[in-house]
């Protein structure tokens, strides 16, 4: 048997039974066969497409991945059994899935200057930051829908804060020129592409520039970190109480709206050098990561924080997702990036490590729909899938020119990501699920 020159004719064969939790037509009958013990993915994916064909003969083929025992096969299954001391006498249960790799790169979406930071948390629109001061808003690759302007100086993050299915969409960004922003949209598409919209409140009160900001899950708080070292907690609300002071922007004599400025109602402090990044993945719970080489966990109620996490590196972003929801990853000024488990008691080292990159890991985010994947960028210009169940990553994503700075999923089965080359890249038809 030759699958793609793969086999030589004395390889050892092994009997494997392939098993799935695919559905119809993507099954393959349940009755085990013998192939040769030399294949790798590409020769077991061979075989399954093969057998996948002869059930269904306009079936078109397609990549898979394989797990054994729970594990990716990312060598020979004879290495791979030889590694696990896996017994070949017996017959192996191979399960597929489908390989979590992009089918498509959509066209770039130009900027003029560093595409910083972007949101796909909303399967409508992506939201990017960019280094010319200007937040946007793209429905698809290209089409710019809205124009955020108002920021003096570069932006550095941006959420979007409105849960899914509110009436309206309120985006908060976060920029080098100390201020928060919070910006409200019209669901409806705007008639004459792209529309500028102004900021509803400015929020003010940090010393250095604002490195990120995340949203509560009600949306009724924002949280933000900066380079003055402390976390910000603000208000979202039109009239927060004794928060905010109005004022009217005059335009050529003309009275504009209204613009609202608002105070933040508490300061989380306890790092001692710059905060990179935050996230609020639970009503009551604050991770941040920052310069100072920890992750810490605040309690939102009291200002206390709950636990720290060292790693030795500058730390430049972090996230929170996996299995329970549970798994912190973080990466920041060397190529590595590190996943802990705070619910194993007793030890802060990482329960993975993954150093496929080649320099500073800029980004990192989980798949919100699994308890494996997540995607992680980095100054070498590459973005990257990863499973939690291989060293190795799932796929290298080389759109960009130049360092990454930003990612994020979008609609489940996009990747979407902002360079120094002022792209923003989609990344699609990614078979996470």
């Amino acid at each position: 048997m030759d699958m793609d020159g793969e086999v030589e004719e004395n390889s050892r064969r092994v009997q494997v039974r392939f098993v799935t939790k695919l559905k119809p037509p993507l099954k393959v009958p349940p009755t085990s066969i013998a192939i040769p013990s030399n294949l790798t993915r590409l020769g077991l994916s061979t075989i399954v497409n093969n057998l996948l064909q002869a059930g269904e003969p306009d079936w078109k083929a397609e990549p898979f991945d394989f797990l054994i025992d729970g594990e990716l096969v990312r060598m020979s299954l004879e290495q791979f059994l030889l590694a696990k001391s896996i017994s070949a006498e017996k017959i192996l249960e191979i399960e597929y899935i489908k390989a979590v790799a992009p089918r498509k790169e959509e066209e770039p979406s130009f900027h003029d200057d560093w595409v910083s930071a972007v949101d796909g948390s909303n399967p409508g629109f992506i939201v990017t930051g960019c280094y010319d001061g200007l937040a946007r808003l793209w429905k698809a690759a290209g089409v710019c829908t809205h124009i955020l302007e108002g920021h003096s100086d570069g932006v550095t993050s941006v959420g979007v804060i409105n849960p899914e299915g509110a009436e309206s969409i309120t985006v908060a960004t976060a920029s080098k020129d100390r201020t928060l922003r919070l910006w409200k949209l019209d669901r409806e598409e705007p008639v004459n592409n792209p529309i500028k919209i102004r900021a509803f409140k400015i929020l003010r009160g940090h010393r250095g520039s604002v490195q990120s900001v995340a949203a509560q899950t009600s949306g009724d708080m924002v949280c933000s970190g900066s380079w003055d070292c402390t976390i910000n907690l603000w208000r979202t609300k039109d009239n927060a109480d004794g928060d905010l002071s109005i004022k009217k922007r005059k335009v050529n004599d003309h009275a504009d709206e209204s613009q609202l400025e608002g105070e933040a109602v508490s300061t989380l402090v306890g790092h001692t050098q710059c905060v990179s990044s935050v996230v609020w993945p639970q009503h009551e719970t604050i991770y941040s990561a920052s310069w100072d080489h920890s992750v810490r966990r605040w309690d939102v109620e009291t200002g206390k924080d709950l636990s720290d996490i060292f790693c030795g590196k500058v730390l430049g972003c972090v996230d929170v997702g996996g299995e329970g929801s549970a798994l912190i990853a973080a990466g920041g000024s060397d190529p590595i990036l590190r996943i802990w488990d705070p619910r194993k008691p007793g030890t802060s080292a990482p329960v993975f490590q993954f150093s496929s990159h080649a320099s500073w890991v800029s980004a990192c985010k989980w798949h919100n729909k699994s308890w494996f994947h997540l995607v992680s960028a980095s100054y070498d210009g590459k973005v990257m899938l990863w499973d939690l169940r291989t060293a190795w990553p799932l796929a290298v994503i080389e759109s960009h020119e130049d360092k990454v700075l930003c990612a994020d999923w979008w609609r489940g089965d996009s990747v979407v990501s902002g360079g120094a080359d002022s792209k923003l890249c989609i990344s699609s038809g990614i078979s996470v699920l």
